[in-house]
């Protein structure tokens, strides 16, 4: 039986959390990691509220965490519903509106030493964007060990799930029976994807890469495949360094998993799988080639380790609970 102290205890230790678009997938999967935290209070906003400015404001200021799953011009408008005296309540937002803002915490704690500690203590987090935190994962220790200079010259592609590409598309593919979507599809090919600001900032490039988005027909999923030459590098290295080098960098990392080099137990079958991370909060990297060239890869679940389980992962750290609370790895 718990003592009346101790329920005390638990109510004091609940934090109360918003998410500021609810419907959207982002959401929903937030809900979803949340629905089983008993450390956790979710403040839900009424159906015929949801676009109501003051009932948005009085929740957000209610709360101790407000997660933003909204288009970049509303997550701008919530984090001004933020009162001038409230210091309390942290705002994380998964639009692109703040990845790049130096006054914002980037919300991926494997990408350098320090990333945690000033997740720890932000009040505004910029959760980022999936097909960068594949990009950045394996692009960033590269910079950082002066393997490839601020000026390498980056090409990539990332092929994903139909999830990252919200309701209607999920609702596209799900439909059936269009045959254009059986196929992969390139996209953005204007080559001005809406995450290159925040992969060349946060890799240390001084360009964003080269970079072309695939959407496949499976819901979730994305690996995001770099190309390189030795003599693009700053020091003579072989593939097998680099894959060294991930190991040490991210050798204490629970949500990263680096695989050994050009290892059969790597494909299935001779093929790479681009969901075997799904329904987990796991990043698993990879180095494939010879001598003469090789690839990275970033595997994750766009929807997990990309998207909501990133945003978890964030809050786990703000509040201090364990930071893997609630998530798979």
């Amino acid at each position: 039986m718990t003592s009346g102290r101790d329920r005390t205890s638990e109510i004091e230790m609940t934090t109360k959390v918003f998410v500021d678009g609810q419907e959207g997938t982002t959401g929903l999967k937030i809900f979803e990691y949340l629905s089983g935290r008993r450390d956790v209070e979710v403040l839900r906003i009424e159906e015929t509220l949801r676009k109501d400015v003051a009932e948005r404001r009085r929740l957000i200021n209610a709360s101790d965490v407000t997660f933003l799953c909204l288009p970049d011009v509303a997550s701008r408008e919530s984090v001004s519903l933020v009162d001038a005296d409230n210091h309390r309540t942290v705002v994380i937002d998964a639009s692109t509106a703040f990845r790049t803002h130096d006054d914002w915490a980037y919300g991926l704690p494997e990408l350098m030493p320090a990333q945690r500690e000033r997740l720890r203590t932000a009040k505004r987090i910029a959760v980022p964007g999936c097909h960068a935190s594949a990009f950045l994962l394996a692009m960033k220790p590269l910079v950082a060990g002066d393997l490839v200079s601020a000026d390498f010259a980056a090409h990539a592609y990332s092929i994903t799930g139909y999830s990252g590409g919200g309701k209607k598309m999920i609702a596209d593919y799900e439909a059936g029976g269009n045959p254009r979507l059986d196929s992969p599809r390139p996209y953005a090919l204007g080559l001005t994807h809406k995450h290159l600001p925040e992969m060349a900032v946060r890799s240390g490039l001084k360009h964003a890469p080269v970079f072309t988005p695939i959407v496949g027909n499976f819901l979730q999923g994305l690996a995001v495949t770099t190309y390189f030459s030795p003599d693009q590098l700053s020091r003579a290295a072989k593939p097998q360094d680099v894959q060294a080098l991930f190991t040490e960098y991210y050798a204490n990392e629970p949500f990263v998993r680096v695989l050994p080099f050009n290892a059969d137990s790597n494909l299935d079958d001779g093929f790479f799988d681009v969901q075997a991370c799904n329904d987990t909060n796991r990043v698993e990297l990879f180095v494939f080639g010879n001598d003469e060239r090789f690839v990275t890869v970033a595997r994750l679940d766009n929807l997990g380790k990309g998207a909501s389980g990133a945003a978890i992962q964030c809050m786990n750290l703000a509040i201090g609970a364990d930071e893997e609370s609630g998530l798979v790895r």
